[in-house]
């Protein structure tokens, strides 16, 4: 229970810290990309208005442009000196250290100038023949391959301007890796230090439930003792003074007070003990169990009707095992209100199933939530007067989890139906 208990503190720790450290670097990271975009838009948009595929006039201040490729300039003249090939010396640094192209095509689609940039790398025959493919797209705006172009239609002239993305998805796909590794890293991190708080949480609880085990055992041993002196005064007094109703009220109190005390020690050992097991014939013991249950019910005017699959084998404890087929048998027996038990055992998967039905009052939710609980028992009023105790179901649950198995209890068109799965012991 409590190694369960550990596992879900675990996952929920790390997948909670998990989601919220994905969301944020997957936040940062497309915030980034999504911010480095819209630059390098803004930035070919600022390129794009100021570019002109003709030749600059005359620099001022005797300044001479003769031999210089026609490029983009500004139209006022104050900036001409701080302008070359469309870049403004004054803008800010990552426009300067960007690298843009330009291809112009005059109205009747003849290419009028191609800007390969300052520092480009691409060639005028590759620009020509990116830029026809993006016309012929007949988009403005786009990405092709780690180009970011714009398309400009002007009254004598279309242009289309480019800027190369490469160092920014270069960086973009560097921050992208480092974002998992760190991820990844991160999860380990989060998993260790999310066992060594599951186990810190869990370790006081563990403890409590061992001393109250413990306490459970120890106080079922103590108490056999006084139970059996207790008997045995009650016939010696029986056999001095004879019978009378006080002394038979003694003997009853007293086997109520052994059957409690001994459910106790079996619930104690059903949850704590270390019991060896073996590779047993499930159907069998199964079978084993119904029988003398067969009597006691014809007894009552019940009918027990069976379907067992033979040869379906599980690892346990023989008599834990038919422990546990005897009360879920017993609890129908005791508290059904019809004329017939259905008891069937199936293989599903990797487990056998076994399932004990009968016809019960309505069982709500609520009671259905507490059927397994210590003490528990639907009809308040009852006080052990039948044997009951409210611990078969507690024996039952602990059985079953020991054996690596599942119980539940279900109410389904007027009938208590209680199914126990275990896994199939592997041939």
């Amino acid at each position: 229970m409590f190694e369960q208990t550990r596992r879900k503190i675990v996952f929920t720790v790390v997948f909670s810290l998990l989601a919220l450290m994905t969301v944020t670097l997957t936040t940062i990271y497309l915030s980034s990309r999504a911010a480095a975009a819209r630059e390098n838009r803004e930035m070919l948009h600022t390129f794009a208005e100021r570019f002109s595929p003709y030749a600059p006039p005359a620099l001022p201040d005797g300044e001479s442009g003769a031999g210089e490729k026609p490029a983009a300039f500004p139209a006022e003249k104050d900036e001409l000196r701080d302008m070359r090939r469309g870049r403004p010396e004054k803008f800010e640094p990552a426009f300067r250290l960007s690298t843009f192209y330009a291809v112009a095509y005059d109205k009747d689609g003849e290419v009028l100038t191609v800007e390969t940039g300052n520092n480009g790398v691409q060639s005028e025959e590759t620009l020509t023949e990116t830029a026809a493919g993006i016309l012929k797209t007949g988009q403005t705006e786009g990405k092709v391959g780690s180009m970011t172009y714009l398309v400009d239609a002007r009254e004598d002239y279309t242009l289309v301007a480019m800027i190369d993305g490469t160092v920014s998805d270069r960086y973009q796909s560097r921050l992208f890796w480092q974002m998992i590794w760190i991820g990844a890293a991160s999860t380990v991190i989060l998993f260790a230090i999310s066992v060594v708080i599951a186990r810190r949480i869990v370790r006081p609880l563990e403890e409590n439930d061992k001393r109250q085990k413990r306490f459970v055992s120890d106080a079922g041993h103590e108490l056999k003792t006084p139970i059996a002196v207790i008997s045995a005064n009650s016939d010696l007094l029986r056999r001095e003074w004879g019978d009378s109703e006080w002394l038979g009220n003694i003997d009853y109190e007293n086997r109520r007070m052994q059957d409690l005390v001994g459910q106790l020690l079996a619930l104690s050992r059903a949850e704590g003990g270390t019991a060896v097991k073996e590779t047993l014939d499930f159907s069998k013991l199964t079978l084993g169990e119904v029988f003398p249950f067969e009597t006691l019910a014809f007894e009552r005017g019940v009918t027990i009707t069976s379907d067992i699959d033979a040869g379906l084998y599980v690892s346990g404890d023989k008599n834990r095992l038919c422990q546990l087929v005897s009360i879920l048998l017993d609890n129908a027996l005791s508290h059904g209100n019809g004329k017939e038990i259905l008891v069937s055992l199936k293989r599903q998967r990797h487990f056998a199933v076994l399932t004990v039905e009968n016809d019960a009052e309505e069982l709500g939710a609520e009671q259905l939530s507490h059927l397994f609980d210590r003490f528990y028992r639907t009809d308040a009023a009852r006080s052990g007067e039948d044997g009951h105790y409210g611990l078969g179901l507690s024996i039952a649950q602990a059985v079953t989890k020991a054996h690596g198995g599942k119980i539940r209890a279900a109410y389904l068109s007027g009938r208590a139906v209680f199914t126990v799965s275990l896994p199939l012991k592997k041939n």
